[in-house]
Order: C-alpha cells, then structure tokens, then sequence
C-alpha cells in the first residue's frame, strides 16, 4: 500500500502533527458531547452506533484504499488488527481510566470530609446531587483502595448481544476462507437489523439529566428546537471535521511513525488501526474519568467492535470488486486464515467477559496481556489462539456451572419483551397495539 518514495514524502509531513492531532481531539470532544446529549432523544446504544460509525471514518478510509489496492494480506492486516485493537487495549484501557479515577475521586472525596466545606455556597442543585451521587457510586466501586469492576447497565444487553450475530457468521467466512459481495450482503443485513432494534429502545430518564458533564447538560436545558439543532449540527461538524482531517491526521502520524523506524506491515496492523480509532478512544476515556458513565465509554468500543466486523468487513469486497472491475472475491490464504480466527476467538471471548455485564480487573488485565504477547511476538499467534479459546471454554463451564451467569441473554429477553424490541423486522405494529 506504501512505497518507499510515499514513505518518505510522508516523512516529511510529519510536522503537521502539530495541527491534526488537537484538531482530530477537539472533533472527538465534540461527537462526545453530541451522544452524551443524544441519549436522552434517542436510545444510548443507537446514539453510540452513531457516533462509533462517525468515528470510524478514518478506519473506514484507511480499509478502502488497502482494498481498492487489492493487497489482501494488507486487508487482512489492517482490519484483523484494528479489532484486535479494540479488544486487546481499548477495553483493557477503559477499566484503568475507570479504576484511576475512581482511586483519586476517592481520595478528593476523603480529604473534602476531613478539610473545611466551601464558603461560596454558588453550586447549582444540580450540580451537587451530581457530586453525590458521584461519590456513593465511586465508594460502591471502590473497596480498600481497590476498584473492582465497571458494572454495565440493562440496556447495555443489546450492544453486548449485538456481538453475536456476527461472529457465528464469521465461521462461515473462516472455513470456506473468502470474503464475497454475499457476505457483505449478509453482514450489512445485520448490522442494519441492529439498527432497527435500537431504534426501539428508549432513551435516557431525564432524572439522569444530573450524571452528565456541563456542556451536555447546557444542550439539554435548552428550548426543544435549539437543542435538536445543536446536537444535529456538533454530529454534522464533528463527523465533517473528522472526515477531512483524517488523511493528513494519518499521513502526519505515518510521518512520525517512519522517522521512528516502524516497518510497513506493522504500521497498517497496528500504527494505522490505532491512530483511525483514535477519536473513539479520546471520547470513551473521556466517559471512563467517571464511574457513572464508564459503561458507557466501554459500549463505544463494543458499538465499534460491531461496526467493523458488519460495515467495515462487509465494505471490502464491494470496493474490491469495483476496483476489480468486475464481480470478484477476496480469498485468504492459511495465514491470514490464522489471523482472522486469532481475532475472531479474541472477541468471542470479549463477549463471553462482558455476558455477564461485569467488565472485572482481571479480565481487562488478561485481555491486554494477551494482546500485548501477540504484538511483541506475533509467531505464537496459534498459541494465543488456543489461550483465547481456552479461556473462552473456562468461562462457558462456569456459566454451565452456575457460578457465573451470563444474564446479557436474560436481559436482551427482557429487554425485546418491554420495549418490543422485534417491531419493525416482521412487521409493523399500530400504536394501540401490545
């Protein structure tokens, strides 16, 4: 995908780091606070899908070129990587931005109860049940210096859940070892399934209103129409802004990453995929600085895992045809078979951790560890891939045992019962209808 006079040409725009990078934060920031307000018009999780899809542009953008190019060792590279990514450090990183935090507000919240209470007296209402109701959260979490684990919500059953459908797919794309315009056929049918079954979901309490952060919360105590446009208008910016700063952002970092000597292969598995996701990591650790709203940060990497193995996988081939010229197929070869089924059993087992909606410490400090084998020595790839499975096999015993439940599946039952979830696939259902 990169030769060596592009190699150095982009060498030298390295210096235009200086701009893509605050620019490619601010425009992350901003699609933050456009879901944070999001959620409580729409559902959580569609106003993550939409974010995660945004965000996802520069991987998106990166996925075409490798694919209008052809390389399918590159395409394997790039799109087994950055999921791997997600998994591997993403959600690992979410629980440590949680767990910091959780110990310093923790530790604030120890000192204000021994110092001397405030002599403004000037907080709004609002802003110090929020206070509170911060530090009973943080004190539930945080046993002797210790943060245990994020606990996710209920409606959080749909973004986990939403995993499965995809993977079981995956195994037909494994065995028979291509990648074909009818897989993406198949996979972007689900991902718009998904979709529809959160358009269903309701959105946020407004007694929840407290728990965000100061701009959300001045979006939302604005007049109906000027808020709609608001949170319209930072999606639209944001989204915009993140389209085009994306190449030099990327071109810019490539830069850097040559004067640093990475080779070609590990910058399109590992360089690219992280530098593309960057903007839904910069607003998920943004939620993950609050016990409160970590779950949430955490499901913006679960949306995005679902956005790439459904859109993302289901781009390539179409783009590998048009390129083509003509109907064509991608065909992997045992290698890049090996890959696909490392990640694909990486992020079976990131479900099977998060089914029983606990994300735990150890979980997060396995997954990464694992990772972190794999990218200093990518040869025991088929070692790790039995680990996965291994691990994965350990928690389906303990799931059978009864000593973990895996309740996202009870949850998405009670979840589709209460909100009928199922309207609008089969059919539609009038309003005075149960």
């Amino acid at each position: 995908m990169i030769s060596e006079s592009s190699i150095g040409q982009n060498a030298a725009k390295a210096i235009h780091a200086v701009w893509t990078f605050p620019s490619i934060v601010f425009s992350s920031f901003v699609l933050a606070w456009a879901a944070e307000s999001a959620q409580f018009l729409v559902s959580q999780a569609l106003a993550l899908a939409i974010l995660a899809w945004l965000q996802t542009l520069p991987e998106f953008a990166v996925e075409a070129v490798i694919a209008w190019e052809r390389n399918v060792p590159l395409i394997t590279a790039n799109f087994t990587g950055s999921l791997r990514l997600l998994v591997g450090v993403g959600w690992p990183l979410i629980y440590i931005t949680a767990a910091v935090s959780a110990r310093r507000r923790q530790r604030i919240n120890a000192q204000s109860a021994g110092g001397s209470v405030g002599s403004t007296g000037q907080v709004a209402a609002a802003e110090r049940e929020a206070e509170g109701e911060r530090e009973r959260e943080t004190s539930e979490q945080v046993r002797e210096g210790f943060f245990r684990q994020i606990r996710l919500d209920q409606e959080h059953a749909i973004e986990v859940m939403g995993l499965v459908p995809p993977l079981i797919y995956f195994w037909v794309i494994y065995l028979k070892g291509t990648l074909n315009m009818i897989d993406s056929v198949v996979l972007v049918t689900m991902y718009v399934t998904y979709l529809l079954i959160l358009r269903n979901v309701p959105p946020q309490e407004p007694e929840k209103l407290h728990e965000l952060s100061k701009i959300p919360r001045s979006i939302l105590s604005m007049r109906k129409v000027r808020r709609n446009v608001l949170i319209a208008l930072l999606f639209i910016g944001g989204g915009t802004a993140l389209f085009f700063i994306a190449r030099p952002f990327l071109h810019s970092m490539l830069g850097v990453a040559v004067s640093l000597g990475v080779s070609q292969f590990v910058f399109v598995q590992w360089v690219a995929p992280f530098l593309s996701e960057f903007p839904e990591k910069v607003s998920a650790f943004y939620w993950a600085r609050s016990v409160k709203r970590a779950p949430m940060g955490l499901m913006n990497m679960v949306s995005s895992n679902i956005n790439q193995w459904t859109l993302l996988a289901g781009m390539i081939p179409i783009v590998f045809s048009i390129s083509s010229g003509g109907y064509s197929t991608v065909v992997f070869d045992e290698h890049q078979k090996m890959e696909i089924l490392l990640t694909m059993a990486q992020s079976i087992l990131g479900f099977l951790l998060l089914a029983n909606m606990k994300f735990r410490a150890y979980e997060a400090l396995g997954l990464f560890g694992l990772w972190f084998i794999q990218f200093v020595s990518p040869e025991l790839r088929e070692e790790i891939t039995i680990v996965y499975f291994g691990w994965a096999l350990l928690e389906c015993l303990l799931a059978f045992s009864g000593r973990k439940k895996l309740v996202a599946f009870s949850e998405f039952l009670s979840l589709w019962r209460q909100h009928s979830l199922g309207r609008g696939l089969l059919h539609r259902q009038t309003p005075g209808q149960s």
